[in-house]
């Protein structure tokens, strides 16, 4: 059976680079459904995407809902049964990406979804993601939002991503609940994703989600009898993250926050057989990253 696949781009007043990313999308050799939605962009994203890319499917939002429900939206409108993702300021290296990508895919039911790899130019210029050879099939804990594909059934099953988190985090504490279902995420074999980081970011928006997101994951995920040290580690490294004044008070009131929210949420903990195998493979990856060593062989 033939596998199909969907590209969910979500933008936000990034024109110029959507235009990138969509251009190298319809250069992939893999035919391609692709939707991208607009979260209430105000400098003409749709206008240009409509008289540019008329193939593209384009779902607009007058009011901004942000990344995590717009990549959930998308996947209800999804009907590949592969979706796969990049941010607006990311292209595909290559036109057999998307080929690559679904290979990784065949053969491997208990495989839930592809870290695809990707470098990021302007940074460390290094790639990531990649597996160490094509000869097993190498599993990691998670992946990155602008280098990914998921099976779309699974997806929705698990609910997709939670909203509440609304960025940042939210692909630890899906992959988490993925593995959890019976599934791994697998390093990919592709050509590369190319991720400028567009100057377009909000850095203290990214402290704040990130070190609220990074309790509230604790606290929904986190079995017994691990919670209590993994929340008190987890505070204390979000507060070390940066000593300049206004970024640490930014992360001090994400914490209070995230703490305050902890009674009003639901509390749905993986197995702790997830919780030691998902830390297992982080402390893999981190390791054979930094060495230039293989990771962990899942077959």
């Amino acid at each position: 059976m033939t596998v199909t696949a969907t590209l969910v781009i979500t933008t936000k007043n990034r024109k110029e680079e959507l235009r990138n990313a969509l251009a190298s999308a319809l250069r992939q050799s893999e035919p391609l459904e692709i939707i991208v939605i607009d979260d209430g962009s105000t400098d003409g994203t749709s206008e240009m995407v409509c008289r540019e890319f008329p193939s593209v499917r384009l779902e607009r939002s007058e009011i901004s809902l942000g990344l995590i429900a717009q990549r959930n939206r998308g996947a209800a409108l999804a009907e590949g049964d592969v979706i796969f993702s990049i941010d607006d300021d990311a292209e595909f290296s290559n036109s057999d990406v998307v080929m690559h990508t679904l290979a990784d895919f065949a053969g491997h039911e208990e495989i839930g979804a592809v870290a695809i790899p990707y470098i990021e130019p302007h940074k460390q210029n290094m790639v990531q993601q990649k597996a160490p050879d094509e000869e097993g099939v190498w599993a990691v804990s998670t992946y990155i939002g602008t280098a990914h594909a998921v099976r779309r059934e699974l997806f929705l099953k698990l609910g997709g991503y939670r909203e509440l988190l609304v960025h940042q985090g939210e692909e630890n504490d899906f992959c988490i609940r993925l593995m959890d279902d019976g599934y791994y995420v697998r390093l990919g074999n592709a050509p590369m994703i190319l991720h400028h980081e567009s100057p377009k970011r909000d850095f203290s928006r990214m402290d704040y989600y990130g070190a609220r997101n990074a309790v509230l994951f604790a606290w929904q995920n986190v079995p017994w009898p691990y919670l209590p040290i993994h929340l008190i580690v987890t505070t204390g490294k979000c507060l070390m993250w940066s000593w300049e004044p206004a970024r640490l008070r930014i992360r001090a009131r994400a914490l209070w926050e995230a703490w305050k929210m902890i009674p009003t949420l639901e509390r749905k903990a993986v197995r702790a057989e997830t919780y030691r195998r998902f830390r297992e493979l982080r402390q893999a990856w981190r390791m054979g990253y930094r060495e230039g060593l293989v990771v962990w062989p899942l077959l």
